[in-house]
């Protein structure tokens, strides 16, 4: 697999803000759900220039939700999503991201 298709986009969150502004270099993606850890670690380190040092991916499950409508309610639910949190080495940081 491409690094590009890999990693599909950022998560730009609140959460994810404080996390990428910590002490701890993380930084949250939307990546590829046939993904694992080591192709998502070599994309990173592909597409940013940059050295990760830990990967952590998570699955997040599908979520009901409601709409109204002229029709009455439409019931249904989002998509689910596969989501990788990758700490970044000491003094590394993605530029494209953090807005520098």
């Amino acid at each position: 697999m491409r690094a590009e298709s890999i990693i599909l986009e950022p998560v730009l969150t609140e959460k994810s803000n404080e996390m990428r502004e910590g002490e701890q270099r993380k930084y949250i993606f939307k990546v590829d759900p046939n993904s694992n850890k080591n192709q998502i670690r070599q994309a990173v380190k592909e597409l940013f220039s940059v050295k990760p040092v830990k990967c952590t991916i998570i699955n997040v499950k599908k979520k009901p939700r409601a709409s109204r409508s002229r029709s009455g309610m439409r019931v249904g639910h989002t998509t689910p999503w596969k989501k990788a949190i990758v700490t970044l080495a000491p003094g590394d940081k993605i530029d494209m991201i953090d807005g520098v």
